[in-house]
């Protein structure tokens, strides 16, 4: 049985994934994800947070988000590839409609087929 190795994601392709973030492109955003991929959200009644699969469930999760936090803004401190891996590091900040600001440091752990995100998987730092 031969192994199937998919290639490797560019930190040009991960700069185009982080800059439709801070455009707050949902179209962008969902289209950057695979048919079958998935969002795992740092908060959710998970160990691993709330997990979000397929286009419609990723879409409606991030309307939600810019909706609810129209300025939210990711700054992307570091990102790192390997393979079919990426890493990527923010300090991300925004203010509910409720007025209620937010402010965190958090992480995105990716797996990648070909260039589509096929797992992103979000990590935060919250003062408590």
């Amino acid at each position: 049985m031969q192994k199937i190795v998919d290639e490797p994601v560019t930190h040009g392709r991960v700069r185009e994934i982080g800059a439709a973030f801070a455009r707050r492109d949902v179209d962008a955003i969902v289209n950057s994800f695979a048919d079958d991929g998935e969002f795992r959200n740092a908060k959710g009644p998970d160990v691993w947070g709330r997990t979000y699969k397929g286009k419609a469930e990723i879409r409606a999760f991030f309307e939600s988000l810019f909706a609810s936090s129209p300025d939210v803004k990711w700054k992307h401190t570091a990102e790192y590839v390997v393979g079919n891996r990426a890493v990527t590091e923010w300090h991300r900040t925004a203010t509910l409609t409720t007025g209620e600001k937010q402010e965190w440091l958090g992480c995105d752990l990716y797996t990648f087929r070909g260039d589509q995100i096929v797992r992103k998987d979000t990590y935060i730092k919250v003062v408590a």
